[in-house]
């Protein structure tokens, strides 16, 4: 008999589910099919959810994994192809969808694992300002770990170039102790610093507020956490870039839904297609992102 319990939860205005197996809890909200927290037992939470998190709707819930899409950030620093696509003159941060209910496709039980399948599709349900025709699906599978993909099939007539996503929040011990493995090598364009482009040579660190977008990223990512001596792998494919972020001391004052300390707890690291790396999807194709998240113990 299965020790897993799927429970519909509604947190003010959200509509969410939540999933406990023997090892774990997820918790995932219907609107933007965005996890909100995932946690194994006996650890620290893995995905930070904020302490102040608001469940409003047509508003992103902070903290968890929104899905960016069909661009990631400010419309206007994505390239031209990107950009095209959209026929308004006001474009939202981070694409169309955090803020919309997607279809809950059914949530599927085989031994320990449950597969959550969620679905946007623009010709039922149309974005204002952004008349293409494509079909997202996202699927969240908890077993020994949290795996996810979101997939894009262009069901339009013509190529279709998109910027995207997995904005994911990480819980961790102290973010000025922690570090990120496997960046060292890699490019990468400073936010921070008018949009220089630099190159990583040491592991990253944090000492002070970060907005760093990586190419050229290797398929894992490792989050190395001392404090609570345990390593938070990032496996992906479909993706070549990363987005590295901690709004720090002043930022962080300024963030709605974010208690002002709370920046010294989380980190996040997006898995993405950005600037060069950014999505052509033809006609009747489909494009794939999959993140797997694991975690291991290691000394102190």
């Amino acid at each position: 008999m299965s020790n897993t319990q799927v429970e519909r939860v509604e947190l003010d205005q959200l509509i969410c589910w939540r999933i406990r197996t023997q090892r774990s809890e997820l918790l995932v909200a219907q609107q933007g099919a965005q996890i909100l927290a995932y946690q194994r037992d006996g650890q620290p939470p893995l995905i930070w959810l904020s302490p102040e998190a608001a469940y409003q709707r047509a508003q992103s819930v902070r903290g968890g994994v929104p899905i960016c899409w069909p661009w990631f950030g400010d419309l206007r620093r994505n390239p031209q192809a990107v950009q095209a696509h959209y026929q308004q003159v006001e474009a939202p941060a981070h694409g169309l969808v955090r803020g919309l209910d997607w279809q809950l496709l059914g949530i599927d039980e085989e031994g320990e694992q449950v597969t959550l399948r969620f679905a946007f599709d623009t010709q039922k349900e149309p974005l204002a300002g952004w008349p293409h025709a494509a079909l997202l699906q996202f699927e969240i599978r908890l077993a020994d770990d949290l795996a996810m993909s979101l997939q894009t099939h262009n069901r339009g007539e013509a190529p279709l170039t998109l910027s995207q996503a997995l904005h994911t929040y990480f819980a961790v011990s102290d973010v000025r102790q922690v570090s990120v493995d496997g960046l060292q090598g890699c490019r990468y364009v400073d936010t921070l610093q008018d949009w220089r482009e630099l190159r990583q040579d040491a592991e990253l660190r944090f000492v002070g507020e970060t907005d760093r977008i990586y190419m050229d990223t290797p398929a894992r990512l490792s989050i190395v956490d001392p404090g609570w001596g345990r390593r938070i792998h990032l496996d992906c494919s479909g993706s070549r870039s990363a987005v590295l972020w901690n709004p720090w001391v002043d930022k962080a004052r300024r963030l709605s839904q974010f208690p002002d300390d709370a920046w010294q707890n989380m980190l996040c690291i997006e898995t993405a297609n950005l600037l060069e790396d950014v999505v052509q999807v033809k006609p009747d194709e489909w494009h794939r992102l999959d993140l797997r998240l694991s975690s291991d113990a290691f000394g102190h």
